[in-house]
């Protein structure tokens, strides 16, 4: 390779040529931010397309002197700059937590182990890389051997032994072994940054409020340029305004289209959501997972270091035979964990109880996979010893007693076995045990009430552990799931078919490969269900990569934590309750107040085409509308949406919030066909009827507030009390401003007979409906 530095993998780079290679620019760049810059959040919350037809109607009344009209423009300069706080504020809460679970190498430097940020490594330098790393950059193995996992570059889940020589793709992660490797591509030119360069440009967004907004965007850009045009044309030429007048009622118009606070509204509770998780330590890494999170339905948990505390102590050794190898227990246990170079979190257990020992010649070693849930070491005299789940070990013979009951008990146990045949990663031959090593993992003092949290707010827990099933269920059982009697070893079970129908009928699931894993999220979405998966271990990462919503723990490994949306940076299993209870609150309000937004947009839209029709002019002008955007719309939906709301989410974001406002709507309509012909038949004057027309519009909207405010709490009643009597005192004091009048004693009795109206079916099509729906729950 050019400039390639000659390094021995015992000594790697000194920091004279770290120097050198930096200065050179051969620095692995920092991998691409999960959060947007300031200058992203700032184009995307200027340049939408509501605001561009917000800035032509803007430029369209100024170009006529329609400076009164112009008031909407501030609130569109509000909204933004809103928006934009609130998006960098939560983003650099999130960079900051960023920081804390960033990944780390270890590399060689001057003959020591350093650990350093990824972004630091440069061209040549020698990483180390066990179990559970992802590796950081393109590099060739100089010493040792591992098996790498490709999948999250290649899509091939099968692992791939890579001895020295062998070259390792950055972005894939070590199964298993441990070996020292040179970095020979770093930054932009690795193979991961093209992939996700790639990826990047393809990714799409998945959150049904961005795309029903997307379609409400598409629908009125369709549709707001020809009303426009016609109402204008209808305006100049048809019934002879001037000018101004019929740019004023045009633009009335196509404004009362615009659900403009609404886009505002859902990045705003987004936002706001990931600034609370973030203050409570967890890092969202992907935004738009809180509303994921919301329709989860299927909890997929991992069990070691998710219902248990992933802290792991040796409780019991017991010899099973001592005339197979001519040692000690113990010193047969410390040979193996001496010549081991496994760092996974059983082997940190036993390294904590049994004194390692070298004194065994090594001739070769196979490092333990989550796959195979074994490993062995063979040796010059004593033959193999092989260490690991006795189901695998010991397949097709009976397990010995003491395993059998430890499992019931929920105690995980490993057996140490012997063989005096060569052990390789091609398949393990006959072995007879020697020792079984009992393994204490306490469970969660919060567990019980976490899962019982779920259970509650109606969302299945599904336990999926590489453990005996016996073992899971019993763990599952002591923090108090009540399906733990449903457990199945999938070890048995080679037909994905046959996984898959489990996955619907189960809840335990025991000696599970990482396909499985996945295969089982898989199943479970296929049904229907919204799968969120919780994990903190390299088997783990396939059905992360998965499952609609992914959680990993800051304990895990690298892997577990990239492909993850969220991270628990405190790698507290309590706290996921908060996270859904965060993404329903995002759901929830914002589907509840959208419906207040949709009533303008959709009386508006109708009552265009019925002005086309008719020819008559749009009765209302810019401030009037603007006024109804701020007092009615915007200000209790600002409130509402900050309302802890911990609900399951139902039905569809688009139909809900279309089906909630639509009755209002078309009250609004009639009520304004109404006074087209009462005010004929009175002689009414038009400052009285449009007047009488606002207040109407005002009523109707208001009962769509109080609809939204129900129950009520003491804010509800606040918002909506300020709300009813805050609109109508506005529209009194600022009459001039809005070209309104008072309600007069001609007036008087048809707003309150109207009123009463109103008010009658409102609540007589909202009494009908609950009785529909209580009918079809009940049926």
């Amino acid at each position: 390779m050019e400039n390639q530095t000659k390094t021995s993998y015992k000594e790697g780079l000194s920091a004279a040529q770290v120097a050198t290679q930096k200065e050179k620019g051969l620095v692995n760049a920092a991998p691409e931010k999960v959060t947007k810059t300031n200058g992203q959040i700032i184009k995307e919350n200027v340049w939408t397309m509501f605001n561009l037809l917000n800035l032509i109607i803007g430029v369209a009344l100024a170009a006529v002197g329609a400076y009164s009209n112009l008031l909407f423009m501030l609130i569109i300069l509000l909204n933004i700059c809103i928006g934009i706080f609130q998006e960098i504020t939560a983003k650099n809460l999130v960079e900051k937590l960023s920081l804390i679970s960033a990944v780390k190498a270890h590399v060689i430097r001057d003959g020591q182990e350093l650990e350093v940020a990824i972004e630091d490594l440069v061209q040549d330098d020698i990483i180390l890389l066990d179990m559970g790393d992802q590796i950081p950059a393109d590099a060739i193995v100089v010493h040792g051997s591992i098996e790498a996992n490709e999948s999250l570059l290649t899509g091939e889940s099968d692992s791939i032994m890579k001895r020295e020589d062998a070259h390792l793709l950055s972005g894939s992660f070590v199964v298993s072994g441990r070996c020292y490797a040179r970095i020979e591509k770093v930054g932009a030119e690795s193979f991961s940054a093209k992939i996700a360069h790639e990826a990047k440009k393809h990714k799409k967004v998945n959150s049904e409020l961005i795309r029903s907004m997307n379609k409400v965007t598409k629908f009125t850009s369709y549709i707001i340029i020809p009303i426009g045009v016609v109402l204008f044309l209808e305006a100049l030429f048809v019934r002879s305004d001037d000018m101004q007048t019929s740019v004023v009622a045009t633009a009335a118009a196509l404004l009362g289209m615009l659900p403009k606070g609404l886009v505002l509204l859902i990045s705003l509770a987004l936002a706001t959501g990931v600034i609370k998780l973030s203050k409570k330590n967890i890092l969202v890494q992907e935004m738009f997972v809180l509303e994921t999170l919301a329709h989860v339905d299927v909890l997929c948990l991992d069990k070691t270091g998710t219902i248990t505390e992933g802290k792991m102590s040796v409780s019991n050794v017991t010899t099973l035979r001592d005339d197979i190898v001519d040692l000690p227990t113990d010193e047969l246990i410390g040979a193996y964990i001496g010549a081991s170079e496994d760092r996974n979190a059983t082997m940190t257990a036993l390294r904590a109880h049994f004194t390692a020992n070298q004194k065994q010649e090594v001739l070769s070693a196979v490092a333990f996979s989550s796959e195979r849930k074994w490993g062995a070491i063979n040796f010059a005299n004593i033959g193999s010893i092989v260490f690991g789940a006795p189901e695998m070990l010991l397949q097709g013979t009976e397990l010995p007693e003491l395993v059998i009951n430890a499992q019931k008990m929920g105690t995980r146990i490993l057996l140490l076995a012997h063989t005096s045949e060569t052990v390789t990663d091609e398949g393990l031959p006959q072995v007879t045990p020697v020792a079984a090593i009992e393994l204490d993992d306490p469970i969660r003092k919060d567990a019980k009430q976490t899962l019982d949290y779920f259970k509650a707010e109606g969302v299945a827990v599904k336990v999926i552990s590489g453990d005996n099933p016996v073992t899971v269920s019993n763990i599952a059982r002591k923090a108090g799931l009540e399906d733990y009697a449903t457990y199945v070893d999938l070890s048995t079970i080679t037909d994905e078919e046959e996984v898959r129908k489990l996955a619907l009928t189960h809840s335990i699931f025991g000696r599970v490969s990482p396909e499985q894993k996945q295969l089982l999220v898989k199943a479970l979405q296929a049904n229907g269900n919204t799968v969120a998966m919780t994990g903190d271990g390299v088997n783990d990462v396939l059905a992360l990569r998965e499952a609609d919503c992914s959680i990993a723990m800051a304990e895990g490994n690298d892997a577990a934590k990239q492909v993850s949306q969220l991270v628990l940076l405190n790698s507290d299993f309590s706290a996921l309750p908060d996270v859904l209870a965060e993404g329903r609150r995002v759901v929830n309000n914002v589907t509840k107040v959208a419906s207040i937004f949709f009533i303008k947009t959709i009386y508006s839209v109708i009552l265009a085409a019925i002005c086309i029709l008719t020819t008559i002019a749009f009765p209302f002008i810019p401030t009037q509308i603007t006024m109804i955007d701020l007092a009615i719309e915007g200000y209790p939906s600002f409130f509402l949406s900050f309302e802890p709301n911990k609900k399951k989410v139902k039905g569809k974001f688009l139909n809900t919030v279309i089906h909630s406002a639509l009755p209002n709507s078309l009250l609004i309509i009639m009520n304004i066909i109404a006074i087209y012909f009462i005010s004929d038949i009175q002689g009414l004057g038009q400052l009285e009827t449009t007047t009488l027309m606002f207040y109407m519009v005002g009523f109707t909207s208001i009962l769509g507030v109080l609809r939204a405010c129900l129950p009520f709490n003491p804010l509800r009643i606040f918002l909506f009390s300020t709300v009813a009597v805050g609109f109508y005192t506005a529209i009194y004091l600022f009459k001039g401003f809005l070209h309104l009048g008072t309600i007069t004693n001609n007036t008087l009795p048809i707003f309150l007979i109207l009123m009463i109206i109103t008010a009658i079916l409102r609540f007589g099509y909202s009494k009908l409906i609950n009785r529909k729906e209580m009918q079809l729950e009940n049926a």
